[in-house]
């Protein structure tokens, strides 16, 4: 029988996202629809694929045979994709760039609007995510990450070093003594589900019985919490061209081994050959040097 790519994805969207639900958001689709398709592929198949509870879907055993094959059909689909693009010479159309929410607000959305003015044939589609993408499956064009690449088919572009500082609000500030150390710091800090995202390992390590003193999963509540007062921020002292004015001021307080972070511009190889993918990387690679520079 013949398994389309089609199904496929929509098979590894269950999968990968453990529920029909999470595969139904993916997939920019019904739930019913999903569950009607996996029925009929199922069907086909001859087997069940996915165990169905109230804790979402797990694989079957002939679930589990899919799983590989299935993987590969999607990595070569984004290559006959990208393949496909690179035919385009103009620089024109939609590049995704996935990257942490502090990137995406801070960073990707005014560049966004610098790029639309450059290149008004360019448009970037800037999608916040806690979770890497799967940049060979072509999930996204390009990515920010905090960890180079790993992968064989994954390209290191270009990577920015900036230090980082504790940020809170002048009032806080204002109360604070002039010198102290950071366990005398009350914490704004990642909740569940992201309690292993930076900084909280990191204030963790260096703070005994670390306990925050406001958590939220979401990066702009976060701000708004520190901005309102209720305790401290780590942020990278990250200075660009398009940096906003903020409510928040740096402390002088040591960060040891965390005093520096990295953001690495990253891409699946044959993304650099689409124009339009290959031109933005290059914005950004521009604009990494300046914030090297200084300017």
């Amino acid at each position: 029988m013949d398994i389309s790519w089609d199904d496929a994805r929509l098979f590894l969207a269950i999968a990968e996202t453990g529920s029909f639900s999470g595969a139904a958001r993916r997939l920019r689709i019904g739930q019913p629809t999903v569950s009607r398709r996996l029925a009929a592929l199922e069907y086909a198949v001859g087997s069940a694929l996915f165990r169905r509870s109230v804790d979402g879907a797990a694989l079957t055993s002939a679930g589990e045979r899919l799983l590989v094959p299935a993987k590969k059909m999607a990595e070569w689909a984004g290559e006959l994709h990208r393949a496909a693009e690179s035919a385009d010479s103009s620089p024109r159309g939609i590049v995704r760039v996935t990257a942490t929410p502090y990137m995406s607000f801070d960073f990707l959305a005014p560049f966004a609007a610098f790029v639309s003015q450059k290149h008004p044939g360019l448009r970037l589609e800037v999608q916040s995510q806690i979770q890497y993408l799967d940049l060979g499956r072509g999930e996204a064009d390009l990515a920010l990450r905090g960890r180079p690449p790993t992968s064989a088919d994954l390209k290191l572009v270009d990577t920015l070093e900036v230090p980082n500082a504790v940020f809170v609000s002048k009032a806080l500030k204002a109360r604070l003594p002039k010198k102290l150390s950071l366990q005398q710091l009350p914490w704004v800090a990642w909740a569940s589900p992201f309690e292993a995202v930076p900084p909280n390992p990191q204030l963790e390590s260096m703070i005994p019985g670390f306990s925050p003193s406001f958590t939220a999963d979401n990066y702009l509540v976060l701000v708004a919490a520190a901005e309102a007062g209720l305790g401290a921020m780590v942020m990278a002292r990250m200075a660009h061209r398009f940096t906003r004015p903020s409510r928040l001021v740096p402390l002088d307080v040591d960060l040891g081994p965390f005093s520096r972070s990295q953001t690495h511009l990253v891409c699946a190889k044959s993304a650099l050959d689409i124009p339009r993918v290959r031109r933005v990387s290059e914005l950004l690679r521009e604009e990494f040097q300046r914030i090297r520079l200084g300017r």
